[in-house]
């Protein structure tokens, strides 16, 4: 089974008052296709870092990231918003839908920055949205939509341009147990059926029985503990 993302020996460091601080310090993880992996830690610890690098939004000091095996150290900017537009998927806490876009628009505006043609990304999205319960609100705008129906929103957008990683951050903060859950279980299922890696950044820990590894960031490495509740 391929590893859809790789980290490898990454390194994250910052100077503080004349002083060099590590936030990652050689972190490691691979992330299977199918597979869904939490990650947890306390405040501080680096979580939001971790997921910066992950997503190539932020660079890192040393090491490498790789999506579907080949790696994306070196890429000027354009190849990087390219990358983060075709082979990653975010799904965040608030959703960050477009207040002034109906659902279905969401969709298709990032099919289009992707270089979809239209009508192909208006079949896509009314795919996506069926799949996830979402025609009857096809039309509506993110006001009119309930918490549980925004992330909902989000994980169909995240998946427009069949990205080879999805990367949620806290997706079940702003939800109660039951959206959140029923909110994990999806992206668990988008993972699994669409065969992608997919990261979650939570402290959530209602939804950990959903996931298939719970690691914790700990001294700027992860580390795999067993769940008493598995």
């Amino acid at each position: 089974m391929r590893h859809r993302l790789r980290l490898e020996n990454i390194k994250r460091t910052f100077e503080d008052g004349g002083m060099q601080r590590t936030i990652l310090d050689n972190l490691n993880l691979q992330v299977s296709e199918g597979e869904l992996v939490a990650v947890m830690g306390p405040s501080g610890s680096g979580k939001s870092t971790f997921l910066s690098i992950a997503g190539a939004l932020l660079e890192p000091t040393s090491g490498d990231v790789l999506l579907d095996g080949e790696s994306i150290s070196g890429k000027n900017k354009k190849e990087l918003t390219d990358i983060r537009l075709r082979q990653l998927g975010f799904i965040f806490q608030s959703a960050n839908l477009i207040p002034y876009l109906k659902v279905e628009d969401q969709l298709v505006l990032v099919a289009k920055l992707g270089g979809m043609n239209k009508s192909t990304a208006v079949r896509r999205a009314r795919e996506l949205l069926n799949k996830l319960g979402l025609t009857p609100r096809l039309n509506a705008y993110p006001d009119k939509l309930s918490g549980g129906e925004r992330q909902r929103v989000a994980i169909a957008r995240a998946l427009m341009n069949d990205p080879a990683v999805l990367l949620a951050d806290e997706p079940t903060a702003s939800l109660d147990a039951s959206r959140g859950t029923d909110v994990v279980r999806m992206l668990a299922g988008e993972a699994k059926e669409r065969g992608k890696s997919a990261v979650m950044v939570t402290h959530d820990e209602r939804i950990l029985s959903l996931c298939d590894r719970v690691l914790y960031l700990e001294d700027g490495r992860l580390v795999e503990k067993q769940l008493a509740l598995r």
